[in-house]
């Protein structure tokens, strides 16, 4: 009886995937499922948003133009920030919807960010010949802390730039790849993932299956 409860609460609950035109949707949203979602919704109304349990923000592509573009849907960052950063919705984002998370991101110029968790996202710099930039495969997630989303393991990545975290009891795991990178950034109710769960099969899976049942 117990998981059946359980099991009818997750049914219950609405997830969020913002579409704001920079996203692996399908991916994504295949992978919600997978991991026992139901009630997820591709969206790009800041409404839905505002009444969503969940959040959701992937990103693919250059910091200033997911900005720009999660920017120009009217409402958006404003029912974002009521309903993470006030009502206390668990959120996350991946890939570059993890980065949109800093202060600022340089690339093809400066460009400001969310500024939900302190620090830049800059260019990842190759510490020798045999170091490919960009950081793309597999490699590990190392957790920094003890956080109910991370786990130790191995998850996909594709990423040229980084987050560079200004205060290190944010960064909830790491990774090496010629040089430390951050592999996943928290605070409170909010995570961001580095990596892709969406192209980590079971671990991505299991880790999504997490963020579904966490209750910050």
């Amino acid at each position: 009886m117990l998981f059946l409860r359980q099991r009818a609460s997750l049914v219950a609950e609405t997830i969020a995937l913002i579409d704001f035109g920079a996203g692996n949707l399908h991916s994504v949203h295949n992978a919600l499922q997978a991991a026992g979602a139901h009630g997820v919704e591709v969206t790009a109304d800041p409404e839905v948003v505002a009444k969503t349990d969940r959040i959701v923000l992937p990103g693919v592509g250059a910091f200033g133009a997911c900005r720009d573009a999660l920017a120009g849907i009217d409402g958006m960052i404003a029912a974002l920030e009521q309903r993470v950063l006030k009502q206390g919705a668990p959120f996350l984002g991946i890939c570059v919807g993890m980065q949109l998370l800093a202060d600022n991101g340089i690339e093809f110029g400066e460009h400001k960010g969310l500024g939900w968790i302190s620090g830049i996202v800059e260019k990842m710099e190759a510490s020798s010949a045999d170091i490919k930039i960009p950081h793309m495969g597999w490699n590990d997630v190392t957790p920094q802390t003890d956080h109910p989303l991370i786990e130790p393991g191995e998850a996909y990545y594709l990423h040229g730039y980084h987050f560079r975290a200004a205060d290190s009891s944010e960064v909830l795991a790491t990774t090496t790849h010629g040089m430390p990178l951050v592999s996943a950034v928290g605070l409170d109710n909010i995570v961001g993932v580095q990596f892709h769960p969406e192209k980590s099969q079971a671990y991505g899976l299991a880790f999504l299956k997490r963020f579904l049942e966490w209750k910050p």
